[in-house]
């Protein structure tokens, strides 16, 4: 799963792909890199972002919802709210990708219910303004896992296909650094949620450090060749997809593993 990001203010481009035009052509661009999903998304969801309006997110994403899906990609869309979701579907999105698990929007559940489309359900502590003040657990792994349980039974009361939801104990999200590095050394306890588990690692602040020569945090983009590594750990512990910013890397990665498989 591929981002492309239309926003003004995302981590991890400074609003490189905000134009419509700009982020269908980096879409296309994503696909010929081996990308199978692009995830369309046009809230960013950095620490301490401010949320657009629904009105501004619909005017980001639709375009290039709409102008991808027609050419022929598969297309999900990463957003919180319900409305946003059903006018994405409408223009051609087959998935939709909820960090907040539903709970930014109750309606969301209802949604994605009457379209039977595949739905990711992210942990989720609350909004970007003040989610780093909230990631105190007991065991990490446990609480996020335990918390996901909970999400996906209120959806699937909500009337939910449980075949249609994917999990993500979102990296990143109200985790401190230890949390994530936490999370990803036990990944596999995550399976006995028994569904399909969403990652996204790509770019996150956990990794800021990781090939560093004086020990300072490398901006975003400077932390690729660390996310195709956690991808692989990722893929090494079965999810059903990873989620990035840059593909080609990671593409190369998954070669390389299944090459040591014998299935490439």
């Amino acid at each position: 799963m591929a981002v492309v990001n239309v926003t003004p203010d995302s981590f991890s481009d400074g609003g490189r792909w905000f134009d419509a035009d700009a982020a269908v052509t980096h879409g296309h661009q994503l696909i010929a890199e081996g990308a199978d999903i692009l995830d369309v998304g046009g809230e960013s969801t950095r620490p301490g972002a401010a949320r657009p309006d629904e009105t501004e997110e619909l005017r980001r994403i639709l375009p290039v919802v709409t102008e991808l899906a027609s050419a022929g990609a598969r297309v999900s869309v990463d957003t919180m709210r319900s409305r946003v979701a059903a006018a994405a579907l409408e223009a051609g999105a087959s998935l939709v990708n909820d960090v907040s698990g539903g709970l930014a929007d109750p309606d969301m559940a209802r949604v994605v219910a009457d379209a039977r489309a595949p739905y990711v359900a992210m942990h989720w502590r609350g909004h970007s303004k003040d989610m780093q003040s909230r990631a105190v657990y007991g065991d990490v792994v446990a609480d996020v896992r335990r918390e996901l349980e909970e999400r996906v039974e209120a959806l699937l009361e909500a009337g939910v296909r449980r075949e249609s939801l994917i999990v993500d104990p979102g990296f990143g999200f109200a985790k401190t650094t230890e949390q994530n590095w936490e999370m990803l050394a036990r990944l596999t306890e995550f399976e006995r949620l028994g569904l399909p588990l969403l990652a996204g690692t790509s770019r996150k602040s956990f990794l800021s450090r990781v090939g560093s020569l004086d020990g300072e945090p490398l901006p975003p983009d400077q932390r690729d060749e660390a996310t195709a590594a956690t991808s692989v750990l990722l893929a090494q512990a079965g999810v059903w997809g990873v989620r990035v910013h840059e593909v080609r890397a990671t593409a190369v990665a998954f070669e390389v593993l299944a090459r040591t498989r014998g299935t490439s």
